[in-house]
């Protein structure tokens, strides 16, 4: 599930648009601005890009949005993705929204890097740094790592991490995330201590980072 930081003084426009997105496209999900723990899959700008500096502080490589009325006074700035000039269709912003993160992640910018990994979303590969390694990863496996990834600081529950990467399913348990972990790590770290890929902390599973 992509995430997207939205920044807008407007609370009228935001919760509009929040409220938009969470009944046209389902699979995305708004954070809360001051969650400084989850890495966007996506940020967007509403008028104001005050926030810019902060981002570009916290290493954020995420596509940028702006929203404005008056886009041509941001035309020059640099680190917007896409300028869209308000007001704007629902479909045709959905529709950048997806092409922009699809670009990213088939760029070096959209690699996951951790523990000298480099993860290629679009491709299904992950390469190891120590031994110039590619292996191939499945769909779901691409999905763990980048819900590990988005979320590093901290411990993800086995429970969380079947509903975000395999939604509600009444025949899917924790014991099929076991199942895909211990394969995973079978396929990536080769017993190397080093080369750990997932850690199991308290019932759950953090990125080694």
């Amino acid at each position: 599930m992509p995430d997207i930081l939205f920044f807008s003084e407007n609370n009228d426009f935001y919760n509009d648009l929040c409220e938009q997105i969470s009944l046209y496209a389902k699979e995305y999900h708004v954070i809360d601005k001051n969650d400084s723990e989850t890495v966007p899959d996506l940020i967007i700008f509403d008028e104001d890009i005050e926030h810019l500096d902060e981002l570009h502080h916290r290493n954020l490589k995420a596509p940028i949005f702006l929203l404005s009325s008056q886009p041509d006074i941001y035309k020059e700035q640099k680190g917007i993705s896409n300028l869209i000039s308000k007001p704007f269709s629902l479909k045709d912003f959905l529709d950048k929204l997806q092409a922009s993160i699809s670009l990213f992640e088939n760029s070096e910018s959209g690699y996951l890097h951790f523990n000298r990994y480099i993860v290629k979303p679009v491709s299904k590969e992950i390469f190891n740094e120590r031994n110039g390694e590619t292996i191939k990863l499945t769909e779901k496996e691409v999905y763990i790592l980048k819900y590990l990834y988005k979320m590093q600081n901290r411990i993800v529950g086995k429970n969380e991490l079947l509903q975000e990467v395999w939604g509600y399913s009444p025949d899917v348990t924790t014991h099929t995330i076991e199942t895909h972990i211990y394969r995973l790590r079978q396929k990536v770290e080769h017993d190397d201590i080093s080369a750990q890929l997932i850690l199991t902390v308290d019932g759950g599973y953090q990125l080694k980072v």
